[in-house]
């Protein structure tokens, strides 16, 4: 992104960092507010599970499909413009999932209202990371970066505890209310602190080819790997979609590297550094969020825990997260990023080997020990991490790398959800066969098959965490000398 004659903002960055932490934090809640209350409008509008599902799915298939073209366009005609349009159509979208459906009495109306909604999330979700590293001097860029991260990760870490107390003492569209009054906000202090830019002289048309097959590809993609569980992972429907993810993200690959204004430039892939800084980010979503998916499960039919208390013991997790993105905030400054991805990289390892360790009867201290470890390192490791991303490459492009790094957020939890629940079901299947277990099986037995799948889905999660420290050992830290021209000169601008 050119950075261009940048006006300074009129209330300092403390405002313009909540009102980016607003905006990642609200779309990533969005994301995971929902599922808790999906029983509640399954029943209102009498639909199967399976159709009331589309709820969550059609909001992760936009924002999947999106994130990266909004990243681009914002590298085009700046950031402002996308953002306010952003929360507009978020702040519309989610005044309409909660009124239209009940007035016209429609579930296809939350599922049209829902995709609209995601299209704002993914336009104010694309450019979070770009904001901080364009607008904010680079003394402060650590903290801002790990304020904005952390509300991010927390979003969607607390999105089924809030999705909860909204169903369960007002309504399921409260869900979606909420957000009506916080985007309004967002939107009168974004317009005031934003600072604005100048348009990119020379800008290309937008790569609609490349934008259409990054948006089917991903879409299709997700869809087989939500839905494969529930349809089958042999049936039609499912193959037939990971087949078109395949061509359309080949298609995607060979179309990009021969656009001479690409939606995403794959030549950055070529550093080392930004591959491996960007394959360390992808995979711990990846496993964090199969651990996340199952850890509910062990704690209510392994321990016998309720509801409830299983949501309070998960608690500490977020609450370790938090922790880990302001401590790495204060520090990134001062230790660099390659350090402290890999304290974190260690952290998340020792807490995947205890979960292994984990058996009927283990105490709640040391369920809480282990989620605090994976917590506290997921916290610490996305500031650094998206540090070394975003300052690995040009002002340029920016924005385009911002949305990959958002992309990169979500879409391999999903893709995580799906392969490690794959790991612990075929694991109890497995098992039980090998023992000869039935359903008529005395019900300790039955546990202990249990167990055994949590084991493996667990042990899978260690060595996937093996990779990311050893991913975070072999980074490096790099700053383009594009990218640094472009801080100075940014930074100047903007101090007060």
């Amino acid at each position: 992104m050119d950075a261009g004659r940048v006006k300074k903002p009129e209330k300092g960055y403390t405002l313009l960092i909540i009102s980016i932490s607003l905006a990642t934090f609200m779309s990533a809640l969005d994301g995971t507010v929902v599922n808790i209350a999906l029983p509640t409008i399954s029943e209102a509008f009498n639909v199967s599970t399976s159709t009331v599902s589309w709820v969550s799915t059609v909001y992760l298939l936009v924002m999947a499909g999106c994130v990266l073209i909004f990243g681009k366009v914002s590298d085009n005609i700046g950031f402002k413009k996308v953002f306010l349009s952003g929360f507009l159509i978020f702040t519309i979208g989610s005044f309409s999932c909660g009124f239209l459906p009940d007035f016209i009495a429609s579930f296809p109306a939350l599922i049209g209202s829902r995709a609209f909604q995601a299209l704002g999330g993914a336009m104010i979700t694309a450019i979070g990371p770009a904001m901080v590293t364009a607008f904010i001097p680079m003394e402060q860029k650590g903290k801002a970066m790990g304020v904005v991260l952390t509300f991010a990760a927390l979003g969607t870490a607390i999105g089924p505890t809030i999705g909860g107390m909204l169903t369960q003492y007002l309504s399921w569209n409260w869900i979606f209310f909420i957000n009506v009054p916080v985007g309004i906000v967002a939107i009168l202090l974004g317009a005031k602190v934003i600072p604005h830019q100048d348009r990119r002289e020379g800008t290309a048309r937008l790569d609609r080819a490349g934008a259409a097959l990054i948006f089917v590809g991903l879409a299709s993609l997700l869809f087989a790997l939500s839905e494969g569980q529930t349809l089958g992972w042999t049936s039609p429907t499912v193959i037939g979609t990971l087949i078109l993810a395949v061509l359309t993200l080949g298609g995607f690959v060979w179309c990009e590297l021969r656009s001479p204004d690409p939606l995403l430039e794959l030549r950055l892939f070529r550093s080392r550094n930004f591959l491996m800084t960007n394959l360390m980010v992808i995979l711990l979503f990846f496993s964090f969020a199969g651990i996340s998916y199952l850890l509910p499960f062990y704690l209510e039919y392994v321990q016998g825990y309720n509801p409830s208390s299983a949501g309070l013991i998960l608690t500490s997790l977020s609450g370790a997260m938090m922790v880990g993105g302001l401590l790495a905030g204060v520090l990134y400054n001062r230790a660099g990023g390659r350090p402290l991805c890999i304290a974190a990289g260690i952290a998340v390892v020792a807490g995947y080997f205890l979960l292994t360790l984990i058996r009927m009867g283990t105490p709640t201290g040391f369920v809480v020990l282990c989620l605090v470890l994976i917590g506290f390192g997921l916290g610490l490791m996305l500031t650094p991490a998206s540090n070394m991303i975003m300052n690995s490459v040009g002002k340029r492009y920016q924005g385009m790398v911002s949305s990959l790094t958002s992309l990169e957020r979500f879409a391999p939890m999903t893709m995580g959800i799906a392969i490690i629940n794959l790991v612990f079901i075929h694991g109890i299947i497995a098992v039980a066969s090998h023992s000869r277990i039935t359903t008529d099986s005395p019900a300790y037995v039955r546990t202990e098959v249990l167990v055994a799948g949590f084991d493996l889905a667990f042990l899978f999660a260690f060595l996937v965490g093996i990779v990311i420290l050893v991913l975070a050992i072999l980074a490096r830290q790099e700053t383009h000398p594009d990218y640094q021209a472009g801080v100075e000169e940014t930074a100047a601008a903007l101090i007060p």
